[in-house]
């Protein structure tokens, strides 16, 4: 077999840092070996702290309980079924290690009923929730979470356990509870019966979910982890959740994790803070172990019991709901002690310097050796903004072992030209670069817009471009110039951005059809108001508004480049037209050429292009899409003496395919 090369072999850049580099891949095996000993093969076998901690029925119906807490004096089980009261038949005993333990017969527990611990250590106590619990409920009128005993009579039976590989993903972003065009917490049935539908007529085939750990702050847009093994009680009950995987995997959808390990809840009375009296039993101790930015606790990677918690959960949500995968969020804010504030990433010697918590790097290389083990069809993506080199590389060539890292910048130059130039003072050339610019070892995810510009306080991209006019000239019959600027932009924007995507696609859910306005939980500054906080799904529906033919287009967009594998092939440039403002590329079998000049159109132009004979495969002006029908009588192409010869009419995207290729 022949030899993965090492990253600094292969970019003369990372040359000087082979001992930096050697000694991080040292650290995750000798990490992984001191977790389960020489043997790779026992890695996965041994990450079961999910199993053994928390609590649990026997096979002979008798219960255990079983927490680590080395910083107690005493630990109570509290519940309904005693009244909340802290009794000696519900005393935990000391197990050894910082364990403790309780058993209890059949009858003292019955599925759905509430408890919670009461820890006591020296100088004080409080009621916890159990840090492996699967299972909370909020009390809608206290607003208090208690954990709820999970045993329903019949378990979950799946139906659809099948293998997806996604090796170039086309993802569909989503937060469940904002799902509905109703003001309410959407459901997991809701989106299984609304959502779910929509998502496979699309074309996307891997959903990609937010907010699924419980979170006790709703605006947190679920990023505020308190409890990490509890599926959120806001959207329905674990056996929901399965079910509605077990959906999409029966629809060939794929369904990947938004997963938070870069941080917790600050809150003592529902997460891990303070947990048994000490202020670094699963977190960094003194300012490390705070979160300057975001008032959460920041975990301590270095620390094999918080390894262990972490990998657990990992293993937990792949065994228990059959995931497909894993977006690591806030990857920048772990590798870097400083979180990445305010850094600006442009030296290779950040990336292994003293500001890195190797502790993180380390533990993000054994969750990767994780997934894979256990599921080799799985993908993990890394929400990264600093651009660490090797962080989606293979762990055989000196990286990390992430499948894929989100492109971020791309969303972010969109913005900029938007905002800062003048649709005349496009550049082509600057475009091309910024999108295709990747490290040829690493896959990327790219996007032009996620739920982070959707947010209150920003702007949608279709937003940016048309502003307040989106309010009166949506209807098919108006005329306005600002929204039949936006449209065509929006489209060629999205378009430009797949067709070049490194490895795979994302799109938040609703920007297919260019939702408006903006993304607002409900709060106490908006009164409690879920106006903002759901996907006006109607407005894409109907015939006579323009949303649908945004939506047409990104179906169509999304099923030609699924249809010809064209994220298969590296993207190929043809021209970059910086005075007539054209951009004309090849992937794979497909030819696209997009003319962002605002004003001219321009006929008989001629590239270079491989010999075929070409036909029309999308046509971004068409009426269907909102168009103006320039191209509605183009017909077939043939290169001539190695060119092609288009009509190319303004602010317009064709896209072609050798007939010789057709799918």
């Amino acid at each position: 077999m022949k030899k993965t090369p090492r990253i600094y072999r292969t970019d003369p850049y990372l040359e000087p840092f082979e001992g930096a580099i050697e000694a991080r891949h040292r650290r995750i095996i000798e990490a992984r070996e001191r977790i389960s000993g020489p043997d790779p093969e026992n890695f996965v076998r041994s990450i079961n702290n999910h199993l053994y901690y928390g609590l649990h029925k026997e096979a002979d119906g008798s219960w255990v309980i079983r927490e680590w807490a080395p910083n107690a004096t005493k630990i109570y089980l509290i519940g309904e079924f005693n009244n909340w009261k802290r009794t000696s038949a519900y005393e935990l005993k000391i197990a050894g290690q910082g364990n403790w333990e309780l058993r209890l017969d059949p009858m003292f527990l019955s599925h759905g009923e509430l408890y919670k611990l009461f820890i006591e250590w020296p100088g004080g106590g409080g009621e916890r929730i159990p840090a492996y619990c699967k299972r909370l409920v909020q009390d809608p009128v206290t607003k208090i979470f208690c954990a709820q005993v999970w045993d329903p009579a019949v378990p979950y039976s799946w139906k659809h356990d099948k293998v997806l590989r996604r090796p170039h993903p086309l993802i569909y972003e989503c937060h469940i509870g904002m799902s509905s065009e109703q003001r309410k917490v959407a459901s997991f049935d809701d989106f299984r019966k609304d959502v779910l539908p929509r998502v496979k007529k699309l074309g996307y085939d891997t959903i990609q979910i937010m907010a699924l750990q419980e979170h006790p702050y709703y605006g947190s847009f679920g990023y505020q982890v308190s409890n990490f093994f509890a599926v959120s009680s806001r959207f329905g009950t674990p056996d929901d959740f399965k079910r509605l995987v077990d959906t999409a995997h029966g629809m060939g959808i794929a369904v990947v994790m938004d997963i938070v390990h870069s941080h917790s809840v600050d809150n003592a009375a529902e997460g891990l803070s303070l947990f048994d009296g000490r202020d670094d039993l699963y977190f960094y101790s003194g300012p490390q172990g705070h979160h300057p930015a975001w008032g959460s606790r920041c975990f301590d990677y270095g620390k094999d019991e918080v390894i262990r918690f972490l990998l657990s959960n990992c293993k937990f949500w792949l065994e228990e709901y059959h995931l497909d995968g894993f977006r690591f969020d806030g990857v920048t804010s772990m590798i870097y002690w400083d979180h990445g504030l305010g850094k600006d990433f442009g030296d290779y010697a950040l990336y292994f310097d003293a500001g890195v918590d190797e502790n993180a790097v380390t533990y993000l290389g054994l969750a990767n050796m994780l997934v894979k083990a256990m599921k080799p069809s799985a993908i993990t993506i890394a929400e990264d903004v600093s651009g660490m080199a090797g962080l989606a590389a293979p762990f055989e060539a000196g990286g990390v072992g992430f499948d894929f890292r989100m492109a971020m910048g791309v969303a972010d130059h969109w913005i900029k030209w938007i905002k800062e130039k003048k649709d005349e003072e496009w550049s082509p050339g600057e475009m091309w670069y910024e999108l295709t610019n990747k490290r040829s070892d690493e896959k990327t995810i790219s996007y032009a817009e996620c739920h982070d510009q959707a947010l209150v306080g920003d702007k949608t991209l279709i937003f940016r471009l048309m502003d307040k006019e989106m309010y009166f000239s949506m209807n098919m019959e108006s005329v306005n110039p600002v929204v039949d600027r936006g449209m065509a932009l929006i489209k060629l924007i999205r378009l430009a951005t797949v067709a070049t995507a490194g490895d795979g696609y994302l799109n938040f859910m609703g920007n297919e059809f260019g939702h408006p306005e903006w993304i607002d939980f409900p709060r106490e500054g908006n009164g409690w108001s879920y106006d903002h906080a759901r996907r006006q799904w109607s407005l894409a529906d109907a015939y006579y508004l323009r949303y649908h033919c945004l939506q047409d287009f990104d179906k169509e967009m999304i099923h030609l480049v699924k249809r010809y594998g064209a994220l298969a092939a590296t993207p190929e440039l043809l021209r970059a037209d910086e005075e007539k403002k054209i951009l004309i590329f090849k992937r794979k079998s497909l030819i696209f050429a997009l003319n962002f000049n605002p004003v001219d159109s321009f006929a008989d132009y001629a590239f270079p292009a491989p010999d075929g004979d070409y036909f029309k495969v999308l046509d971004s002006d068409e009426k269907r899409f909102d168009g103006f029908s320039r191209l509605e009588n183009d017909g077939e192409h043939f290169t001539m003496g190695g060119n092609l010869i288009l009509y190319l009419p303004s602010r317009c995207a064709l896209v072609l395919a050798d007939r010789a290729n057709r799918k």
